[in-house]
């Protein structure tokens, strides 16, 4: 199972236009994100976490010739703003993007890409099949995904685990329950925008101690901000066993 990180950013996030901080003003490529998403290659699948305003990019500069699933996690558009990019996955591989999301990210889906949804499309338009979830365990040919229920705010946001590897973005709230299905994963990636408290993700210190409580043996962290500070003098303040994730990091599990 290889995990790449494909963004590892937010829309606050880094470089912040007009800013002059020493995070975006850095040379460091690891000081560099995109919005954050995953691709997960598994059983032959080549699955995607979220399609941010980065989707295209973030496909050509890792060379995806195919795509057999995007899960979203929530419907907010530094998640779902690149889904018509799909389309050339649909020109390529000749049939429809699968996706995956509850109920209400799907109506938002229709919402936002209405000409993709339309009863009588506009030739060359995305061909998306929507694939309605819940917190039930699915799956996509052979492989089980396990929907993960927090908390955006007061927003319901899913996370996914898939064999031992758990991805939880834009959370700041998991419940007990929710957490005894992220145990025994071996490697769980958990947001923190920032150092300080945020109204609607974890910061630093809350993210640490969801990693810590999962057991995992390798946390990672995502979807951070310039706020959080230059990775390369961050990095080694974390507790051991867990990082900060980076753009175009590649993990083997």
């Amino acid at each position: 199972m290889r995990i790449t990180f494909l963004g590892t950013g937010t829309s606050q996030g880094i470089p912040v236009i007009g800013c002059q901080c020493e995070v975006c003003k850095s040379a460091d490529s690891k000081d560099k994100r995109l919005r954050s998403s995953v691709l997960i290659e598994v059983d032959g699948l080549h699955l995607v976490i979220d399609s941010g305003p980065d989707f295209r990019q973030q496909m050509l500069r890792h060379d995806v010739r195919k795509l057999d699933g995007i899960l979203f996690t929530h419907e907010h558009k530094d998640h779902i703003a690149g889904l018509d990019d799909v389309r050339a996955f649909n020109w390529v591989n000749k049939v429809p993007a699968e996706v995956y999301a509850e109920h209400r990210v799907s109506k938002a889906l229709q919402v936002e890409f209405a000409y993709a949804f339309a009863e009588k499309p506009y030739p060359g338009v995305p061909k998306i099949n929507l694939n309605i979830i819940d917190e039930q365990p699915f799956y996509i040919q052979n492989t089980e995904i396990t929907p993960i229920r927090g908390k955006h705010m007061h927003l319901p946001v899913l996370g996914y685990r898939i064999k031992d590897f758990t991805y939880l973005s834009d959370f700041n709230y998991i419940s007990e329950e929710s957490l005894e299905n992220v145990k025994g994963s071996k490697v769980v990636v958990v947001n923190a925008v920032r150092k300080e408290p945020h109204v609607s993700h974890y910061c630093l210190s809350e993210a640490i101690e969801v990693i810590q409580k999962s057991g995992a043996e390798q946390g990672y962290i995502t979807h951070v901000s310039h706020q959080m500070g230059m990775y390369q003098k961050e990095n080694k303040l974390l507790p051991h066993g867990i990082e900060f994730a980076y753009d175009n990091l590649i993990i083997d599990i």
